[in-house]
C-alpha cells in the first residue's frame, strides 16, 4: 500500500505493448502535434498580421488558438516521450502540473466557445447593436473572464484532487493525468465526495453554457431563415457553421467520455475518447475555421505567399553573399 506522502510517480496507460506500435503512436502524435502547431501558429500570425481580421471574432479566434496550443502541448509531448523511450512513468509534481494546465486550457476553451456563440448571436440577431455590445473593451473583458474562470476551475480541482490521500497504488488508466483516474486511487471517502461535488458544480456550469449555446443557435437559425436572399442566408450560415462544428466535436466527445454508462467501460474506448477530445480538436479547429471563413482563408494565403517571397529574398541574398 502507498499513500500520497510517499508517492513519487504515477504509471500512465501505454498505447500498446509491442514496440512497433509504440513507435507508430509516437510518429502519429508527432504528425498531429506538428500539424496543430503549424495551423494554430498560422492563425495567430494571420490575425495579428491582417487588419481585416482585427474583429471580435478574430480576437476570440486568436484566444481559441492559444487554448488549442496549450491543450496539445500539455498532454502530447509526455505521451510521445513515453512511447519513444518505452516507459509509462510521470512524476507526482509532473502529473499535478499536467492536470492543472490541461484543465486550465480545456476550461478556458469551453468558455471561449460560449463567448464566440454570443458573438454570432449578436452579429446575426442584433446587428445594429454589434458595435456597442462587442466593442474592444467588452471583448477584452469577456476573454479575460474566460481565462480567469478556466484558471480558477483548474486551481480548485487540482488542489483538491492532490490533497487526497492515495493508497490504491499508482497506476492510472489513462495516457495523461485526469481527475477520475486519480480519484480511483484515493482512500479518503470524504475527500472523494468533496471532489465529486466540485465536479458536479463544474458540470452544472458547463451545462448552463451548453444550454446558452443551444438557445443562441435556435435564435440564430430562426433569424437566418428569415433572410430573404439566398446569398445572405449562405453568408450567415458560413459564419456560424465552423463554430457549430467545433462546439459539437468538443462537447460530444468530452461529454460522452465523462458521462458514458459504466456498463460500456473499456480501457481502449476510454483511450480513444480521450484522444478525441484532448488531441484531435486542436488539430481540426484551425482546419474547420479556415475552410468556411473566406476572410481567414484569404489572409492565410497572403501570409503564406509573403513568407515564401521573403524566403526567396533571403535565399537570393545568401547566394549573393556566397559569390
Amino acid at each position: 500500500m502507498s499513500n500520497s506522502s510517499s508517492l513519487t510517480q504515477f504509471l500512465l496507460l501505454a498505447f500498446a505493448d509491442r514496440r512497433e506500435l509504440q513507435l507508430l503512436h509516437f510518429w502519429l502524435f508527432l504528425a498531429i502535434s506538428l500539424a496543430a502547431l503549424l495551423a494554430n501558429g498560422l492563425i495567430l500570425s494571420a490575425v495579428a498580421w491582417d487588419h481585416h481580421l482585427h474583429t471580435p471574432m478574430g480576437f476570440f479566434l486568436l484566444n481559441l488558438s492559444l487554448t488549442d496550443l496549450g491543450c496539445i502541448c500539455t498532454t502530447v509531448p509526455k505521451a510521445m516521450h513515453n512511447s519513444l523511450w518505452d516507459t509509462t512513468t510521470i512524476s507526482y509534481m509532473g502529473c499535478a502540473a499536467q492536470l492543472f494546465f490541461f484543465l486550465f486550457f480545456i476550461s478556458a476553451e469551453y468558455f471561449l466557445l460560449t463567448i464566440m456563440c454570443y458573438d454570432r448571436y449578436v452579429a446575426i440577431c442584433k446587428p445594429l447593436h454589434y458595435g456597442t455590445l462587442l466593442g474592444s473593451r467588452a471583448c477584452a473583458h469577456m476573454a479575460a473572464a474566460a481565462w480567469a474562470a478556466g484558471f480558477l476551475n483548474s486551481l480548485l480541482h487540482t488542489t483538491n484532487t492532490f490533497s487526497l490521500p492515495l493508497c490504491q497504488g499508482n497506476a492510472l488508466g489513462q495516457f495523461f493525468c485526469e481527475i477520475p483516474h486519480i480519484l480511483k486511487l484515493s482512500c479518503s471517502h470524504s475527500g472523494y465526495l468533496r471532489e465529486i461535488g466540485l465536479m458536479v458544480f463544474s458540470a452544472c456550469l458547463l451545462f448552463g453554457c451548453f444550454i446558452f449555446i443551444v438557445f443562441s443557435y435556435v435564435q440564430i437559425f430562426r433569424a437566418v431563415l428569415r433572410i430573404p436572399s439566398q446569398q445572405g442566408r449562405h453568408k450567415a450560415f458560413s459564419t456560424c457553421l465552423p463554430h457549430l462544428a467545433v462546439v459539437s466535436l468538443f462537447i460530444s466527445t468530452s461529454f460522452f467520455a465523462y458521462l458514458k454508462p459504466p456498463s460500456i467501460f473499456s480501457p481502449s474506448l476510454d483511450l480513444a475518447l480521450s484522444v478525441l477530445y484532448s488531441v484531435v480538436p486542436p488539430g481540426l479547429n484551425p482546419l474547420i475555421y479556415s475552410l468556411r471563413n473566406q476572410e481567414l482563408t484569404n489572409s492565410l494565403r497572403k501570409l503564406v505567399a509573403t513568407l515564401i517571397d521573403s524566403n526567396k529574398v533571403c535565399l537570393i541574398f545568401s547566394r549573393i553573399f556566397q559569390m
